[in-house]
């Protein structure tokens, strides 16, 4: 079968490769779409580990069935959490299932970016796929892990329903579009979104922001202009360079939370003021990673009931044999949104 094989952004080539065999109580599946993650095309993350087939939010056709596995059939529609937490160990019986020893184990074999891939048996164990509901198109399911990471963070890192409550989201691309949304439903009275790209900003307003600000100008200043004088109480970090960090702590009201959602550059360490950041300010600083099957379920049934809209998100679709102008696409991060790999095109 062919994969696209990953060696770095701008090298990652179309290869051979033998089409994996499954074992009792997995699948093998089909890949129809397969989206770039912004993480994909974080380098130095992965260069200690290339060559690999990358490829985590897929949806995909059951081709083949191991011993034992009952609740799917040869040409389910589906989709599957490329990570799944054990469900027992501290970490998940106190809600933080990303921090899990298993969840950072397990993987598809090889990765979405091929024609077939092997799901193994825990994954299916732990509840780690999901049945596409008819009206969800393969396309619309590559949403669903990204969704589901956004619908944790919120929850992690924002109980505090209230009137008049204004959140600022730094970054527009696809998990700062998936904010903006979230947010919309969850009824934020005031949505600001900032870029440095004119584009992502026209995006973000038309996809829920009520407001947008590029990233270029005093973005501080330009909150309280548009929040009443108040900065915000909500700040969801979906940028990772040092500018925006620095924008997400100076745009925090006091009593407000920053989100953690992106990483940030190699090596980079965070320097707070304790006593005019912290004391007396009732700031916090929380972060989030991946998401539970729990919150994958709750991902489809958004995109479902088209609350989310993933649809008009998806701005170039590609065959494995021009994966490079997707990844290439998405490490420019200029006039796109969300890429799909299209494996078996």
């Amino acid at each position: 079968m062919r994969v696209g094989m990953y060696y770095g952004n701008n090298d990652v080539r179309v290869e051979e490769k033998l089409k994996p065999k499954i074992g009792p109580g997995e699948l093998l599946v089909k890949v129809m779409a397969s989206g770039i993650c912004g993480t994909d095309v974080v380098e130095w993350y992965r260069r200690n580990r290339v060559p690999l087939v990358l490829g985590h939010e897929i949806a995909g056709e059951v081709v083949e069935i191991g011993d034992g596995v009952k609740r799917y059939k040869i040409g389910d529609r589906i989709s599957a959490s490329h990570h799944v937490p054990c469900g027992k160990c501290h970490y998940c019986l106190n809600g933080h299932h990303s921090a899990c020893e298993t969840l950072r184990k397990t993987s598809f074999d090889p990765g979405g970016f091929s024609e077939f891939l092997r799901i193994p048996a825990i994954n299916l164990e732990k509840g780690g796929v999901y049945k596409l509901p008819g009206g969800v198109s393969f396309e619309e399911a590559t949403f669903i892990e990204p969704l589901a990471c956004a619908i944790r963070g919120q929850r992690l890192s924002w109980q505090r329903p209230g009137k008049g409550q204004s959140v600022v989201i730094i970054g527009s691309g696809v998990s700062g579009i998936l904010h903006i949304q979230l947010a919309r439903v969850k009824g934020f009275s005031k949505i600001i979104a900032t870029d440095i790209n004119d584009y992502r900003l026209k995006e973000a307003r038309r996809f829920g922001a009520d407001h947008v600000i590029n990233a270029k100008e005093d973005v501080a200043l330009k909150v309280k202009d548009l929040n009443n004088g108040r900065l915000a109480d909500f700040v969801i970090l979906c940028a990772g360079a040092r500018p925006a960090i620095d924008q997400a702590i100076k745009s925090l009201d006091r009593g407000g939370v920053i989100l953690v959602f992106a990483s940030a550059d190699e090596g980079f360490n965070l320097l707070l003021p304790m006593n005019d950041f912290f004391w007396r300010s009732e700031r916090s600083i929380i972060s989030s990673y991946a998401a539970n099957p729990d919150e994958h379920r709750e991902a489809l049934k958004l995109i479902k009931s088209r609350k989310i809209n993933v649809k008009d998100m998806i701005t170039h679709r590609f065959g494995l044999d021009e994966i490079q102008k997707g990844f290439k696409l998405v490490n420019e991060a200029r006039e796109s949104i969300k890429v799909i790999i299209e494996p078996n095109k």
